[in-house]
């Protein structure tokens, strides 16, 4: 059984770095080179380099502490090297660089203070003492990475200069649109955790009143703008790129987001009264304002 399970292991870090290899091909298409490298394919390799890097002692130690903090430093240190080996930037891959440097300082450095403060990971719990299931952990975030910021990169690498027009601004908009809800949430969730009169509950204010997981529906967005802005400059296999919101969204509905938080909720709080009112009469996801008289 083991023996089965780590081919399985095997086989699904294959397909991570194929899926990369792919994407990185793609991306390529017509965009800036360093030499004979496209540009693109280095910043997807550079996406799993930095995360088999910090596998190494993170495997050594047993710890998940510099998980997430990786991830963010993934893609600050991919976006950097985008800007500085490519030609010269125009507004619109200017804004999409800081954009995404805004977006995983503050993820980042929210994800890190909150593992600092909890201690652990529960979603690590089995996996970080079994060398091969954690070392696909960070490859897997490494796909992560290329895929999400897929967009961004072909952008700043993609080699084609427009002036934003209707459909970069309309872009930016959503971008901000859902960092602002995903930012709104983040913190609400951390004032009602550090409440002690909450200790043991549920949250179901704000935000939380009108979706069970508002700051991934604000993620959603912000990458849906990002694939907007990158309409107008996009050339042959780099529409390909086009999947980053698609990915995300099936990462968070489908795959470590959405179900892994709901099944921990249900073995909580599941048979409580408020907390099954709460699930019958809040959307998982997309926000809808909740009924007169509900608690918000």
């Amino acid at each position: 059984m083991a023996e089965r399970s780590n081919t399985q292991i095997i086989v699904a870090v294959t397909i991570a770095i194929v899926l990369g290899a792919l994407m990185s091909w793609a991306g390529s298409d017509g965009g800036d080179r360093v030499g004979a490298v496209p540009l693109f394919a280095l910043c997807g390799a550079l996406a799993f380099a930095v995360n088999w890097l910090a596998f190494i002692p993170s495997a050594l130690t047993q710890t998940e502490r510099y998980y997430d903090l990786t991830g963010g430093v993934t893609y600050i240190t991919v976006t950097v090297v985008a800007v500085l080996l490519s030609g010269e930037l125009d507004m619109r891959a200017t804004l999409v660089a800081a954009m995404v440097m805004f977006w995983s300082l503050r993820l980042a450095t929210f994800l890190f203070r909150r593992i600092s403060r909890d201690g652990k990971d529960s979603r690590f719990d089995n996996i970080k003492n079994r060398p091969l299931r954690f070392f696909m952990a960070w490859t897997i975030q490494g796909l992560w990475v290329l895929l999400t910021a897929a967009a961004a990169l072909a952008i700043i690498t993609g080699g084609v200069r427009e002036p934003l027009g209707a459909v970069g601004i309309t872009g930016i908009i959503i971008w901000s649109i859902g960092i602002l809800i995903e930012i709104v949430a983040d913190r609400q969730k951390s004032n009602f955790r550090g409440d002690p009169g909450n200790k043991g509950k549920f949250i179901n204010v704000g935000l939380w009143a009108w979706s069970r997981h508002p700051n991934y529906f604000g993620e959603i967005v912000l990458w849906t703008g990002m694939a907007i802005i990158a309409m107008p400059v996009l050339q042959g296999w780099q529409w390909a790129t086009l999947i980053s919101p698609v990915f995300v969204t099936f990462l968070l509905t489908r795959v470590s987001g959405i179900p892994l938080l709901e099944e921990k909720a249900d073995e909580r709080w599941g048979g409580q009264d408020d907390y099954e009112n709460y699930k019958r009469s809040t959307p998982v996801l997309i926000p809808k304002p909740p009924a007169t008289g509900a608690r918000a």
